[in-house]
């Protein structure tokens, strides 16, 4: 018996201290952990420092840092679609511009910049207005809600009621995020032209509404508009001004200057969903800051946009287009 006892002693005895001794050491591990809590939290390098890998934290990807577009820069989704890159460059040559073109001479025989004459749309550019009777009541809370101006109006219609009295139409309109700022900055560098292709009788009051400083030197409405082969409503700024080097039309319809892509700023249309909008303040009017420093705003556009070649895209050939 004795002999049995001696020969497992032998047997378990080398197998046992290794054990004890693996279990003090995980004991002891724990017990630092405990400290290093009562310390303070223990980071995800010293927690891997105690298990042996210190270095199992190179493994670790930091948070990736991204670098958002500027918001000067106007991206592709702006347009309808995306514009291709310019095959060829357009017909007339948009180098070959005259490099004076928008100076004047002042009283000492120097040059200095023309104002800029910017032109502007109204629906879906600077406000979005829908006929009150069918606007849902949830999109005015929503709106008000979210800090979105908005106000009701009275505007004539060109339809005629049963007595041959001009029927009028009560319209709900949202005005764009920071519009009045908008339109007060802009006036101080540029000289402002409204140009819609709605009807005098609803857009003259909703104009009056929203201008109150009267900022707007002229008004075009849809009378003055010009039907082209390819679409009616266009907006021809010769009309406004022989010289072209010095205008540009901010639209959210590209189409609306087919006849002059050169001078066009295609913008994101408005709508009473968009309460965060930034357009005006943070995209547009930074752009319309630099154009007002050149002397011809054509090249700097067509560098942003390739309006030409989007409009041949889209089945306009550049016969339509006035480039020069």
């Amino acid at each position: 018996m004795a002999e049995l006892a001696q020969a497992a002693a032998d047997v378990y005895a080398p197998r046992s201290l290794p054990a004890w001794r693996s279990l003090l050491s995980w004991l002891a591990f724990f017990i630092q952990i405990f400290v290093q809590i009562v310390r303070g939290t223990p980071s995800l390098s010293q927690v891997l420092s105690y298990v042996g890998l210190r270095n199992s934290s190179s493994f670790l990807s930091s948070t990736p840092q991204f670098k958002p577009l500027p918001v000067v820069e106007l991206p592709d989704s702006q347009l309808p679609e995306e514009a291709p890159p310019p095959p060829q460059q357009p017909s007339v040559a948009v180098s070959t511009l005259q490099i004076d073109a928008g100076r004047v001479p002042d009283g000492n025989g120097d040059q200095h910049l023309r104002r800029l004459t910017v032109v502007l749309d109204l629906d879906e550019t600077l406000v979005c207005a829908y006929e009150t009777s069918s606007l849902p009541n949830i999109v005015r809370t929503q709106a008000a809600e979210a800090g979105l101006k908005w106000f009701e109006l009275e505007c004539t219609s060109s339809d005629k009621e049963c007595d041959s009295k001009p029927k009028i139409n009560y319209v709900t309109v949202f005005e764009r995020p920071g519009l009045h700022d908008f339109l007060k900055e802009l006036s101080e560098f540029a000289d402002l032209v409204l140009f819609t292709a709605g009807l005098e009788g609803y857009a003259r009051p909703l104009v009056d509404k929203i201008d109150l400083g009267n900022r707007f030197s002229m008004r075009f409405y849809r009378p003055s508009t010009t039907s082209t082969e390819y679409r009616e409503h266009v907006k021809d700024l010769s009309c406004i001004s022989k010289d072209l080097s010095r205008i540009v039309i901010v639209d959210n319809n590209p189409f609306s200057f087919l006849l002059q892509p050169l001078n066009g700023i295609p913008c994101i249309p408005f709508a009473a969903g968009q309460p965060h909008d930034i357009q005006l303040l943070e995209v547009i009017l930074p752009l319309l800051k630099h154009l007002s420093q050149q002397k011809d705003v054509r090249p700097v556009l067509y560098e942003r946009f390739h309006m030409p070649e989007w409009f041949q895209k889209h089945g306009i050939p550049a016969s339509a287009l006035t480039l020069g």
